[in-house]
Formats: structure tokens, C-alpha cells, sequence
């Protein structure tokens, strides 16, 4: 009999386009899969439902309790605020200001703010370990490291399971996490633990085993495979571009340290070609701002994010696609990211960055050209290369129709789930010696 498995996560699993396939892998694989994840606040969904045999478990964001409490702050806050730039408010509000400004002056003082967002991640990982003990879980299943503690508590404080640890980064050397050195200590002290870890990619399996002594299983991040439906998602039509027009393509977050900003410098250099970012993030603006300073208004389209199981409907009517991330942390030097098989998928040609793990595949497999993801002029050069040597472009198009086959995800999974039956098998032999004694 198949084992149950609880999995953790605390982003939006509609868009984890890597947890969809794991756990829809282990569904097919005969596993009981529940998944608890924490939803967006602005956007709530269901608290649980069975999504194609997985149940689905959403937590929110704020236990009711704090919610109320921010939603109190924020009124408090925000007659405070009119309070202090309106004499007239003052005089009206006087009654309520000697309570109002006296508890906002406090809150400012003992920085609140900060020790509300402990509350609510404390809040979190209370609520994801009650949801995850309520069956008796063989397994439990964490990505990325701000599950890992609800995980070990489940699985081997309040009872003894098998822990897995799917870091989809590398934790602790990546942009966007603030307080790096209080990560890595819960890292540290709890990694020894787990049953089994997983990784992404080679380079970040040997930095792992390097520092923790521990060499994680690497399950990389290959789409689903799939054929081309050009009927759908005309990209030329929705963007309003021509037909003469190559589509050149960024797909994915539009955020620092993706090298957006120097494929726009290098527009004005490209002989030809209409530039389309699909999807949103922090410097969304800041990009918009730079392409009319360019002048390149004309070249560029912005398309907002769109759901990651019709996004390479989209990929497909491109002619290139970037894969420009720029070194600015150890996470993005030893990537293979999602985009740069997505766009293989679709047999798009890539320009991207020479780092040693996206090198090995595009220069191994010929599906693009490396570049400095650094220097604009290189970004340019490459672009033009494919755009004007025919010959190369369609030897690398080819490429790429023969190297779908092999990274796909239809054939990484079946050692996805190797590792959970030998996990499985670990468990029961423990249990039959337990019984035994």
C-alpha cells in the first residue's frame, strides 16, 4: 500500500509550476497527497478542496485574530496620520487623539510593525503544523526552507516520519531574503534531520554537501512535455506586433538581477525585433520609465503574468527567448532556471547567461547562444547573430526539438519517485524491526 504524504509550501501553488508536478507525479504513483500552502491575501480561494486527486488545504496569510489587529492599526494609523498634518482634524478629533496619538507614538517606538510580522509568521507555522497533524502522515514533504520547521515539527517532534526537504533554491545565498545569517542558523540545525534533501541542479547539490556534508538528490525543473498548438495564444495578436516582426521574448519575474534592464539598453542596438516581457514584479515601473528614455516605445510590449499552464502557449510564437539572469548571488551563478527549458520546450533559441549549469545545456545541447548577461553590447551581438545567420538559427530550433526530449519532466519524474518508494520502503522496514523488538 502506497504511503501518505503532507506537503508544505508558502507561496501560491496555482503558480509553483514545480510543486504542481511533483505532487500530481505521486497522485499518479498511487500516494494520498495533501498539500497545505498559504494563499495570497488579496486573492482568497477555497480553504479546502480536491484538485485532480490532491487535497488542497489554503491557509491565510492572517489568523483571524490578527487580522482584526492590523485592520485596528491601520485605522489607528491612519487617524493618526490626519491628526498630525491637519490642525483642523485635530481640534474636531481631539477626544479620539488622546488615545489615537499616544498608542501611535508607542507602536513607532517599539517598532510593532516588526514584531507583527513575527506574530504572523509565528501565526503561519502554528496553523500549517495543527492542518498537519490532523491525519497520520508516512511522509512529509517541505519546499523550500520557510517550511522546513513546521515540517521537522511534525515529522520528528511530535512524531517520528520521514522528513524531505525540497530546496528549490540555494536558502541561504539568494536576493530577497533579509536576515541571511538567522536562515542559514536554522538551516544548520535542523538539515541534519531530514531524511533526504532535493536540489536543482548539480552545482548547488556539491555547495550543499560542501558546508553541511550532506549531498542532496537533484530533481531538476523540467517542464512537462509537450507539442506546439499554434492556435493557441496568438502572442503576434495579442501584442498588436507584425507579422515581419520576430518576437523576442522574456518570460518570468520582472525583478533586479534578471538583466532586464540591459536588454533594454541593447534594444536600440537589435537590427530588428519586437521585445515582449510577459509578467510583473518590483521594477516593472522602473523598466517602463527606461524604455522611454531609450526611445524605443515602438519595440517593446508589456504583457501582465499569465498562468503558468498556458504560459508556453505563449512561448512558442516567439523567435528567441532570454535567459539574461546576472550574477549577483550564488543562487543565480548555479541556476537552471524553469524559462530556459520552457522556451527548449517550445523550440525557441535562447540567448543566456554563461553560468555553469545553463552553459552546459546550451552550449552541450546547441539550443542558444551564451553571453555576459553584464555587458549589453554581448546581449546585442547575440541577438543579431540569430537574427541575421539563418543557418545557425534553424541548426539550433532543430536542437531544440531533439533536446525536449530528453529534459522533460516525463522522464525526471520516474526518479522523483524512485526516492519516495525507497523512502517508503526505509519506513517500513523500520516499523517490521520496531514490531519484531
Amino acid at each position: 500500500m502506497m504511503g501518505k504524504v503532507c506537503v508544505f509550501l508558502t507561496n501560491c501553488y496555482e503558480n509553483d509550476a514545480r510543486v504542481k508536478r511533483e505532487c500530481s507525479a505521486l497522485k499518479e504513483a498511487g500516494y494520498k497527497v495533501k498539500l497545505i500552502y498559504v494563499q495570497n491575501y488579496n486573492n482568497r480561494l477555497k480553504e479546502h478542496e480536491i484538485i485532480d486527486g490532491i487535497e488542497v488545504v489554503r491557509i491565510d496569510q492572517f489568523s483571524k485574530t490578527l487580522e482584526l489587529i492590523y485592520k485596528l492599526w491601520r485605522w489607528i494609523r491612519g487617524i493618526a496620520l490626519n491628526i498630525k498634518s491637519n490642525r483642523m482634524v485635530l481640534i474636531i478629533l481631539a477626544p479620539i487623539s488622546i488615545i489615537v496619538l499616544p498608542v501611535y507614538i508607542v507602536v513607532k517606538i517599539l517598532n510593532i510593525r516588526r514584531f507583527f510580522r513575527f506574530l504572523k509568521k509565528c501565526s503561519i507555522v502554528f496553523r500549517m503544523i495543527i492542518e498537519g497533524m490532523k491525519e497520520d502522515y508516512d511522509i512529509y514533504h517541505c519546499n523550500d526552507l520557510d517550511t522546513l520547521l513546521q515540517g521537522f515539527i511534525c515529522s520528528k517532534v511530535l512524531r517520528n516520519k520521514v522528513l524531505v526537504y525540497d530546496s528549490h533554491e540555494v536558502q541561504t545565498r539568494r536576493t530577497g531574503y533579509k536576515g541571511e545569517k538567522k536562515y542559514a542558523i536554522l538551516e544548520k540545525l535542523i538539515i541534519n534531520k531530514v531524511d533526504k534533501m532535493m536540489m536543482t541542479t548539480e552545482t548547488r547539490a556539491e555547495f550543499t554537501e560542501k558546508i553541511y556534508g550532506i549531498r542532496p538528490e537533484v530533481i531538476h525543473n523540467y517542464p512537462l512535455y509537450m507539442e506546439k498548438q499554434k492556435e493557441k495564444n496568438n502572442l503576434r495578436e495579442i501584442a498588436n506586433i507584425d507579422k515581419d516582426e520576430p518576437i523576442l521574448l522574456y518570460q518570468g519575474g520582472i525583478q533586479i538581477g534578471r538583466g532586464l534592464e540591459k536588454i533594454i539598453e541593447a534594444i536600440p542596438k537589435f537590427n530588428k525585433g519586437i521585445i515582449v516581457f510577459i509578467g510583473d514584479g518590483a521594477i516593472k515601473e522602473k523598466l517602463k520609465e527606461m524604455v522611454l528614455d531609450y526611445g524605443v516605445c515602438d519595440r517593446v510590449r508589456f504583457i501582465p503574468k499569465v498562468d503558468v499552464e498556458e504560459l508556453m502557449f505563449y512561448t512558442q510564437h516567439a523567435y528567441l527567448g532570454f535567459q539574461v539572469l546576472q550574477n549577483i548571488c550564488f543562487n543565480h551563478y548555479s541556476t537552471l532556471s524553469n524559462k530556459l527549458f520552457e522556451y527548449m520546450m517550445m523550440e525557441v533559441p535562447v540567448v543566456a547567461s554563461d553560468f555553469p549549469e545553463i552553459s552546459k545545456v546550451v552550449r552541450g545541447e546547441k539550443t542558444g547562444v551564451c553571453i555576459n548577461p553584464h555587458d549589453s553590447n554581448n546581449i546585442a551581438d547575440a541577438v543579431n547573430l540569430l537574427l541575421e545567420n539563418r543557418r545557425l538559427y534553424e541548426e539550433l530550433k532543430g536542437n531544440c526539438k531533439s533536446a525536449k526530449l530528453k529534459y522533460n519532466w516525463n522522464c525526471e519524474k520516474h526518479k522523483f519517485i524512485s526516492i519516495y518508494d525507497n523512502l517508503m520502503r526505509e519506513l517500513e522496514n523500520k516499523g517490521n524491526e520496531l514490531r519484531r523488538a
